[in-house]
Parts: structure tokens; sequence; C-alpha cells
């Protein structure tokens, strides 16, 4: 809902996802409103990974079957986390400090 209220576009293609014994594993998570709701549950260890764009959030991939781009033309970024439940809420398994040294928290 943010993301498309500032006018920019949360690609419908890719998503997070679950991490387990195999690396791409259920729950998928999708980073725009769906109406697909499901309750995560201590012990659950995912990824969010939200590619936005500029502008729509339809996209190309390249020739190259690895590099994607807005079909608009305008910018877009991804990023990723893998997040795990737990007792206590939620622990950022890839969190880094913010003084910018790039040391895992």
């Amino acid at each position: 809902d943010i993301i498309d209220a500032e006018g920019f576009g949360s690609v419908r293609e890719f998503s997070g996802h679950g991490v387990g014994r195999t690396f791409h594993t259920l729950p998928r998570i999708l980073h725009f409103r769906s109406g697909d709701y499901g309750v995560m549950e201590e012990g659950a260890t995912f990824t969010i990974e939200p590619m936005i764009t500029a502008g729509s959030h339809a996209i190309t991939i390249r020739e190259d079957n690895w590099a994607v781009a807005a079909v608009d033309g305008k910018l877009s970024a991804q990023f990723e986390h893998s997040l795990l439940i737990t007792a206590d809420g939620v622990e950022v398994l890839t969190a880094y400090d913010d003084d910018g040294g790039g040391d895992a928290a």
C-alpha cells in the first residue's frame, strides 16, 4: 500500500521465500497486497526481498536471463534480508551495524 501510494511499483514476478533444508522453500512471501495471508510461527526462517520500481511494476528479463529491468525504463532497486521468527519477535539475520562498517550485527 505504501509503495503504490507513493507512486512506486512492487514487482510481482519475484517474492521472498522460506529458508530451510533447501534454500527456496515455502512460504512464498509476496511484497504486494494479494489477499493471501498466513501466520508465521516461531522458528520460521524466511526472506523478504522486494524489488521496487520508480514507476510501473511491470518488468522485462534481459537476454542474459538474469538482468531484470522495469518495462517503462525507470529506476529499480532490490534488497534482501533473512529473518527468523523468535519467541520475542523477529530477528533480522542479515542486519548490519549502522556505522557503515558492514560488520554483521
